[in-house]
């Protein structure tokens, strides 16, 4: 189950086209010009919220007669091709706080097309039963953890918020900080509350993982993993010059966080498999009002 968060792009074409009855097909609609309907989206590894929509978006696009390549890579290398035009689009840029560096660099050289999610946090969660409620009392309770706290990605928004912001305030120095990667975390959590242990681990919302495991995330009175914050659509700085159509459909994309988690749910959790085609395109018949709104 795991891997599928480390696997390259899947391409969606036939099978979406079953479920996408509502949307014209490519040779309809002529959506897409002959001579420039090739987009590349740039997923986050291990972001399974961007890795949804872009899933999601490579099911309509190719419906609308456009040639769609998911690329995947870790945020820094996103952000660099988004500036140089080897990537058109992502899904998952994360404001005002958790990507603002890679804004400060490369801001000036793409192209923000608005917010589709505006409930995004990120969380450090444990266990529901474990035996405290807020970072503050975690230092104190260290032991009852193993002293590790489980991370994602070292390049990661989250992994810098919590080896710059919450470990020092809250004066975890002592406890161990892993970093590898969202699957290995998530392969952490399923084995210990499985086992009916204390975990602790750094985790995001919107994420399926809290349908799908009995966890609680730890208060923050200090403010250090930030508030809410928006989801966001970016593009090469060319990409509305170069398609205005989808341009306006993305900029127009509205995705609220119940929505996402049924998606998630039924691609991550659901069903243990990484070919999500005939997934995301079942999920697209049972919500194919919605899915032709975007692009009317």
């Amino acid at each position: 189950m795991q891997k599928r968060h480390l696997t390259g792009a899947l391409a969606l074409g036939a099978a979406g086209a079953l479920a996408l009855t509502g949307c014209a097909t490519a040779g309809d609609a002529g959506s897409a010009d002959e001579a420039n309907n090739e987009i590349t989206i740039a997923v986050f590894n291990g972001w399974d919220e961007g890795i949804a929509a872009s899933e999601l978006w490579n099911a309509i696009l190719t419906e609308q007669g456009y040639d769609v390549t998911l690329e995947y890579a870790d945020v820094a290398p996103v952000f660099s091709g988004l500036s140089t035009g080897d990537y058109d689009a992502t899904f998952d840029v994360w404001l005002p706080q958790t990507h603002a560096s890679y804004l400060e660099e490369y801001g000036d050289d793409i192209a923000d097309l608005g917010a589709w999610n505006e409930e995004a946090a990120l969380t450090i969660a444990v266990n529901e039963d474990a035996p405290i409620d807020s970072l503050a009392d975690l230092a104190d309770n260290a032991d009852a953890f193993g002293n590790r706290i489980v991370g994602i990605e070292p390049g990661a928004g989250l992994t810098g918020a919590v080896e710059d912001s919450v470990i020092p305030t809250y004066g975890l120095e002592d406890m161990e900080f892993l970093t590898s990667s969202t699957p290995a975390m998530l392969a952490e959590l399923t084995a210990a509350t499985d086992a009916g242990e204390n975990v602790i681990v750094t985790l995001w919302r919107p994420h399926w993982a809290y349908d799908a495991f009995p966890i609680k995330d730890l208060e923050d009175p200090e403010g250090t993993l930030g508030t809410a914050e928006g989801i966001h659509t970016y593009a090469k700085a060319s990409f509305e010059d170069e398609f205005p159509e989808v341009a306006e459909w993305f900029s127009n994309f509205q995705m609220d966080s119940e929505l996402l988690y049924s998606l998630e749910n039924a691609m991550f959790n659901e069903n243990d498999t990484d070919d999500y085609q005939p997934i995301v395109a079942e999920w697209i018949a049972d919500n194919q009002e919605w899915v032709d709104s975007l692009t009317q």
